[in-house]
């Protein structure tokens, strides 16, 4: 392991512990702790931590989980712009978390941090970065999401004033459900591919996004944990909710990479709800806060 590699891990697994303790604080039920690791047998190794809780008081799933693989040919996934790079041996380590609270009105919060390293046959080694977070309400706040995007444009100005629109665009357009023709949610930030500044400055700005994630998320979710509701909340959250599980399996390219590289399954799809539903056709009614969620909030808005 390079010192480069070894410094990235170190931040991720205590970036993933910091967080873990700060929701299990607001929560009161403990995650429970499933440490992994993958033999030279199987076209990955590698290890991880995957801390989850499920039924708990405040999230009725939230899942966190580390991983470091290393395998002996990058997948399709992450070659399609980098044709110099297929066949190279990889490794790939990040954090990733999926919260799903039970409270309609809490909203589902998704954020990723993640460094792939490659070495070609020809030429030096490849590192990159990538990541963002992106908030899906339920039912819509204009001051919750004004609040998360000015914490994930804090956390992205000191690497340029360009960051943030740039970055706020690339989630607006990967979160994107192509046939539905809908937004996932309100968005946030989203980068991929990640080198131009070079590994240090790269890796600051890593940094810099993981380290704001709590103070995005968990004041909204203070707010809104304890918001009384009732049969009809939570069958629009279930409706929703289908949404989230369409994006994730059909869209999204880190499930795909983790799947299409023999990655551990249920680590892969620890962002999964625990319930989810479908109805034909649904469409909300004018002038109700579900139809809001579909004019006012689920669209492309510059929220500051």
């Amino acid at each position: 392991m390079t010192d480069r590699v070894a410094e990235v891990r170190s931040y991720l697994v205590g970036l993933q512990q910091r967080i873990v303790d700060a929701c299990t604080a607001i929560d009161g039920k403990p995650f429970t702790v499933d440490k992994w690791s993958k033999g030279a047998d199987e076209p990955l190794q590698g290890d991880g931590v995957t801390m989850i809780v499920e039924q708990g008081n405040v999230f009725e799933r939230a899942g966190c989980g580390f991983s470091h693989v290393r395998g002996g040919k990058l997948p399709p996934s992450a070659t399609q712009h980098r044709p110099h790079l297929v066949g190279a041996p990889f490794e790939a380590m990040g954090v990733s978390l999926v919260f799903h609270p039970r409270n309609p009105y809490a909203p589902t919060v998704h954020m990723n941090v993640r460094m792939l390293h490659a070495q070609p046959a020809q030429g030096e080694a490849a590192f990159w970065f990538g990541g963002g977070m992106d908030l899906t309400p339920i039912y819509g706040f204009e001051e919750d999401a004004v609040h998360f995007h000015r914490t994930c444009k804090q956390s992205l100005d000191p690497f340029g004033e360009d960051k943030y629109p740039r970055f706020k665009q690339w989630c607006d357009e990967y979160f994107f459900l192509k046939h539905r023709n809908e937004q996932r949610g309100i968005g946030g930030i989203f980068f991929d591919d990640f080198s131009e500044l070079g590994f240090e400055q790269s890796f600051a700005m890593q940094r810099s996004v993981g380290d704001a994630f709590l103070d995005a998320y968990l004041p909204i979710l203070e707010k809104r944990k304890d918001t009384p509701y009732g049969e009809r909340e939570r069958n629009f959250q279930l409706y929703r909710r289908g949404r989230y599980v369409e994006f994730n399996l059909v869209w999204d390219r880190g499930t795909h990479f983790g799947l299409q590289s023999g990655g551990r399954t249920e680590s892969i799809l620890l962002s999964m709800p625990p319930l989810a539903s479908w109805a034909y056709q649904y469409q909300p009614q004018p002038g109700t806060p579900e139809h809001d969620l579909y004019s006012k909030f689920i669209v492309r808005r510059d929220w500051l």
